[in-house]
């Protein structure tokens, strides 16, 4: 089932590592975030599928299985994973849209086929969006990877995330704030000055597209395609 992505939250290390590892080898794409808190900063419109841990830290998997089905307005299928199997939890699982439910210790193997039955089931199509392409830059989502005329472009994490945020959004302006909020999240102290140095450091790496990463001034910044022009 090579091209679905899922979305693995859980607060245990040890289990993301082993799931990511697994589900990858099926041919899935898998990204893991270690709490809820964590989950709500990224493009969660991305995903074929969850697969949530219930009890973690502030955030329960219910709650943002909540945010992800009533404030994101997200349909992607819902598996809960959990060490609590009594019925009120099970209920309480299903009342919120989940599509399966499976209690700890679980197989691997259990968890792979749940998966592939959830997404037959559900009809997902997969997300095939897996590269941006401007001219003879292209942003390929799955490498994580940047690269200038087939020339890989060495980037670091932060950098491919604005890069990635501004081309899936061209021509939109986005404050500094929000890319901070996008790209760091809540959690981290970040100055506005730390994005124009991003920012300056992706125009020196790009080239003749770095020109494109425009800033209007006292609005932000965007990546303006008629500046390749």
């Amino acid at each position: 089932m090579k091209g679905y992505r899922i979305l693995v939250v859980e607060d245990e290390v040890d289990i993301c590592e082993i799931l990511q590892f697994n589900l990858e080898n099926e041919g899935f794409v898998v990204d893991v975030a270690n709490s809820a808190e964590e989950a709500l900063n990224l493009k969660l419109d991305f995903y074929n599928l969850f697969l949530l841990d219930i009890m973690m830290g502030k955030m329960s998997g219910f709650k943002l299985a909540q945010a992800i089905r009533k404030e994101k307005g997200i349909l992607a299928p819902v598996i809960f994973l959990t060490a609590k199997n009594t019925e009120n939890d099970t209920l309480t699982g299903f009342s919120l849209g989940a599509d399966d439910y499976i209690a700890k210790p679980f197989s691997v193997r259990e968890v792979i086929a749940r998966v592939k039955a959830v997404l037959k089931r559900t009809g997902q199509s997969e997300k095939k969006d897996d590269n941006i392409v401007v001219e003879g830059l292209m942003v390929d989502l799955n490498k994580k990877e940047v690269t200038i005329d087939k020339r890989v472009v060495a980037l670091t994490k932060k950098e491919f995330d604005i890069v990635q945020l501004l081309l899936e959004n061209k021509d939109k302006l986005f404050s500094r704030t929000q890319i901070i909020d996008y790209i760091w999240g809540d959690d981290v102290v970040v100055s506005d000055r730390t994005i124009d140095v991003h920012i300056a450091r992706l125009r020196k790496k790009l080239g003749k597209y770095g020109k494109a990463f425009v800033n209007r001034s006292g609005y932000g910044y965007c990546f303006d395609l008629d500046k390749l022009n």
